[in-house]
């Protein structure tokens, strides 16, 4: 059978892995956690027409505090307020988990909940996982695993999947798929994704 694939590139050594993380690579440093003032600065003005009511929160570590519209979202905050664009925008009705976050260590779907009920709590999104360059375990075993195609839904997906381990949740694989079932994949990804959290849990890594 004829390869697909330039003779050059077929004896080039390059793997699967290597394409999935150069690819992780080059996302990643689009999302490097910046501080949130920095972020902040490089976004144009939003001027707020309703009610505003003044929040504080940690994001990714970093204190926050600033104006928001009462009825704004915690997903418009994170992305249009403070430039973090890892957590993604799908359904925006609680649907799909691609814009899930975790608010005080648990998975909340941002889309639904109002960005005031953060105030004085803990935020962490998809950039504060990582540890500089270092990727989270869960991070390395989605791309290990193949947990992803054409990655819109994975921040949402890892940072449940965080939350299956971390609470116990990942014992066996229909535990697994019954706590990741608010989670959807539309390439349908999902065999990778309950291997990706199997091999994190069972390896006793880091959730």
């Amino acid at each position: 059978m004829t390869s697909r694939y330039p003779e050059d590139i077929q004896n080039s050594g390059v793997t699967r892995r290597t394409v999935l993380g150069t690819g992780a690579g080059v996302a990643a440093a689009t999302i490097l956690p910046l501080h949130a003032d920095a972020y902040a600065q490089q976004l144009p003005a939003i001027v707020e027409t309703g009610t505003t009511i003044r929040v504080s929160m940690s994001v990714n570590g970093q204190a926050v505090g600033l104006d928001v519209d009462s009825r704004a979202s915690l997903l418009d905050l994170l992305r249009e307020r403070l430039g973090f664009t890892g957590t993604k925008k799908g359904c925006d009705h609680g649907q799909c988990g691609a814009c899930t976050v975790h608010l005080d260590g648990r998975p909340v779907v941002s889309c639904l909940t109002i960005a005031a009920k953060a105030n004085g709590r803990e935020v962490t999104t998809i950039e504060g996982l990582a540890s500089g360059d270092a990727l989270h375990p869960m991070q390395e075993s989605f791309i290990d695993h193949d947990a992803l195609q054409c990655g819109y839904c994975t921040p949402g997906q890892i940072m449940s999947a965080v939350a299956c381990v971390r609470q116990g949740q990942a014992t066996n694989r229909d535990s697994i798929r019954e706590f990741m079932s608010g989670n959807i994949c539309r390439c349908g990804a999902y065999v990778g994704i309950v291997a990706a959290i199997e091999d994190v849990a069972a390896n006793s890594r880091e959730g």
